[in-house]
């Protein structure tokens, strides 16, 4: 009587009318039999079929669709403009220069690859649940241009800590072939750890890691990507802002001391405050989601269908949140910075006599 009943589901999924049946998903639905054979499953999940129709309603993806897509284009516009305002001007003699250019260069790659993976969306909505071969290549491209970014802001954070903290004592400056170094590692270690389904690290075959949101990506890698990188995207700007703020405040203090107290000197300070939190708080807006996606994407036992519409709105909305990033990268860290940058080195070093003088008078 099993026999039987097993028997009859297996025909059942071939090609029923409304249904994709094919060679493709047959072997799909063979490899996914369990040991008892007691449920065909989909991507290793117990009690999840293979057969589906069409489950994405036309205007629920013109909805998500169409907002990803103006979104990116956008973004792709406005990075290549700051990239060919930095070629014009001639302005890459200087270290900053080069990071800000390159982080231009990162987000351009990423909304451009977010355009890629929305126009997919719109045209075969399916294939962003159950996976696909075409959705490697761009999944590969996207995720190597969000590490790109990422680096990129440590190393912008990083730059910027040393530029203030040593040029306060000795006028030291980063280095420009310190800077285009930094850049070769960024974009080589992201192409490395982007690229690294498209050597293999994928779950195309039915595997029980596979994830529900990211297909064909395997959840074990996704975990492997993720978790250490944005920590090092909250951690290490959290860090370099802060002491840069210290840094300024215990300036002024001695700058108090002496009797040179600006009002210049408190703008910049607030500036590089108000600059610095807004750069953290745009890092946490934008991985945080992308962050509990993978969580939940780990720890997850549910079907792909089960998921819709709930799971995979909240996966679209990540994607949004991280391309209003690349739009905002450009006026906090280009126009802000620049600006600040002027007024730190008009106030980088006052006048030696003064503050010989004070430092006598303390002793």
């Amino acid at each position: 009587m099993m026999m039987m009943w097993q028997q009859e589901l297996i025909v059942s999924s071939g090609s029923a009318p409304g249904q994709r049946g094919g060679s493709s998903w047959g072997a799909w639905d063979e490899q996914s039999w369990g040991l008892e054979g007691a449920f065909p499953t989909m991507n290793g999940f117990s009690n999840c079929s293979a057969n589906y129709t069409k489950i994405w309603s036309h205007y629920l993806v013109l909805a998500l669709g169409i907002p990803q897509l103006t979104i990116n284009v956008t973004s792709v516009i406005f990075n290549g403009l700051v990239i060919v305002t930095r070629l014009a001007t001639r302005d890459l003699h200087k270290p900053i220069s080069i990071l800000f250019c390159n982080l231009a260069v990162s987000d351009l790659f990423t909304s451009f690859s977010g355009f890629w993976i929305s126009v997919l969306f719109i045209t075969n909505p399916d294939i962003t649940i159950f996976g696909s071969q075409d959705m490697l290549a761009p999944y590969a491209l996207y995720t190597t241009s969000i590490l790109s970014t990422i680096y990129n802001q440590v190393s912008i954070g990083i730059e910027r800590y040393l530029a203030v903290a040593k040029s306060m004592r000795t006028r030291f400056r980063v280095a420009r072939h310190h800077s285009i170094t930094v850049v070769f590692i960024n974009w080589v270690l992201a192409f490395f750890l982007g690229c690294l389904p498209l050597m293999g690290w994928n779950c195309l075959q039915a595997d029980s890691s596979i994830s529900v949101l990211y297909s064909p990506f395997c959840v074990s890698y996704l975990v492997f990507i993720t978790m250490p990188n944005v920590v090092v995207a909250f951690l290490v700007p959290l860090f370099t802002y802060l002491r840069i703020i210290l840094i300024l405040r215990k300036r002024k203090l001695r700058m108090q001391a002496c009797g040179q107290v600006m009002g210049t000197y408190k703008s910049v300070e607030t500036q590089v405050a108000r600059t610095s939190i807004s750069i953290w708080l745009l890092a946490l807006v934008s991985y945080t989601p992308f962050l509990a996606g993978v969580i939940f994407d780990a720890i997850n036992h549910s079907c792909h269908t089960d998921l819709y519409p709930g799971a995979y709105i909240f996966r679209n909305c990540t994607a949004m949140l991280i391309t209003i990033t690349c739009l905002g990268n450009p006026v906090l860290y280009t126009l802000k910075f620049r600006a600040m940058g002027a007024k730190l080195k008009a106030l980088r070093c006052p006048s030696a006599t003064r503050m010989q003088a004070c430092a006598i008078e303390n002793i």
